[in-house]
């Protein structure tokens, strides 16, 4: 197994202001953009060759990972012109895929932080002969998701759209977002033209009598579309509960990267990561967030699971709670921001303008 297709088109939307000035996979996810870490577990699991299917700010990636040879991978870039969706990206870089039909192909998105056992999804495939297989995972709650039942040999019986009553809830196996495609079967999407494999290849697939093989993996699983999931993931990352070759330190309850200083007094906990350069006053206490490179923490604030923008600042006993500040944000000082709150790119709040408390 060699070869592998990372899709890297999605334009982050929910993500915002994470996403305004970097495609979501670049957002730095303990110290690293995330897609450094799942190339780094690509690698480990003997992938040599990935092509890149890019699309919303897709001139970013090539100049800081450029050909691969730093990561012992061969990387390859495609640019979609227009929006294809999954299936039309996967289509649209088969050209540079070189595995015969009968070859494996991985193929697996941006924006999934995931403990999965590739050489297992890749093995169990061969072991199958199927199609394609698909990494599923449990959740407790599935209603979020599309369904995918398997019988007791974990071929897939059906994909059953996001269900809207407990009656539907016939598995809690969802798609995890990460495949062994026949080569095939790539070669078989319609090209030039947007097709989604969840809702359009798969099931026409399944319908047609292909085989679709599952394996359920379900040791860490996080969908980083979401602020509050973004940062979880990184914490998680630093905290070693997601495994990854890539973090640039040793996991434990705080990451702080060579250039940046932190003044003594100042607690870091809960996974914290504070970036290059970044700075941090004496008396900060930051727990489960990610300060990306040039922030500023003042003195006395408290930042409890939040994602401080590159450049940005927040000002002396400031609390922020739940929340993104944008890149080159000003915050001044005495403010409470709390959950979901989202300040954006080169905003600027003076001193005490936001309070969720009477004024001391």
């Amino acid at each position: 197994m060699t070869e592998a297709i990372l899709l890297v088109g999605g334009k982050g939307t929910r993500l915002r202001p994470l996403t305004v000035n970097t495609p979501k996979p670049m957002v730095p996810a303990a110290g690293v953009p995330f897609l450094t870490h799942q190339l780094a577990r690509a690698r480990a699991a003997g992938v040599e060759h990935i092509v890149m299917a890019t699309s919303y700010l897709a001139e970013v990636f090539e100049p800081y990972f450029g050909d691969g040879s730093a990561f012992g991978l061969h990387l390859e870039y495609v640019t979609e012109r227009e929006p294809l969706g999954t299936g039309g990206a996967i289509r649209n870089v088969s050209s540079r895929l070189r595995s015969g039909p009968e070859d494996p192909v991985l193929v697996f998105n941006g924006d999934i932080l995931t403990g999965l056992d590739i050489r297992a999804l890749v093995a169990a495939h061969a072991s199958s002969g199927a199609d394609v297989s698909l990494h599923l995972t449990r959740v407790t709650d599935p209603r979020a998701y599309g369904l995918v039942p398997t019988d007791d040999t974990g071929r897939v019986l059906a994909f059953l759209e996001k269900p809207g009553s407990p009656e539907e809830i016939v598995t809690d196996q969802i798609n995890a977002g990460a495949y062994v495609f026949r080569r095939s079967v790539i070669d078989s999407i319609p090209e030039g033209r947007p097709v989604s494999v969840e809702r359009e290849t798969f099931p026409g697939l399944l319908a047609a009598g292909a085989h679709l093989q599952g394996m359920v993996d379900s040791t860490y699983w996080l969908d980083l579309g979401t602020p509050e999931a973004f940062v979880r993931g990184s914490a998680d990352l630093v905290l070693g509960r997601a495994p990854s070759p890539a973090v640039p330190g040793r996991c434990g309850d705080r990451l702080v990267l060579p250039s940046a200083r932190v003044a003594p007094g100042a607690k870091l906990s809960g996974g914290t990561v504070v970036g290059e350069r970044a700075l941090i006053g004496a008396g900060a206490r930051l727990s489960g967030s990610a300060v990306l490179c040039d922030a500023v923490v003042e003195p006395g604030a408290v930042v409890t699971d939040s994602l401080i923008g590159e450049g940005a600042r927040v000002g002396a006993r400031t609390v922020v709670t739940g929340a993104v500040i944008g890149d080159g944000a000003s915050v001044g000082a005495d403010n409470e921001l709390l959950a979901g709150v989202r300040i954006w790119c080169n905003a600027s709040l003076p001193a005490g303008a936001v309070r969720f408390s009477p004024d001391r």
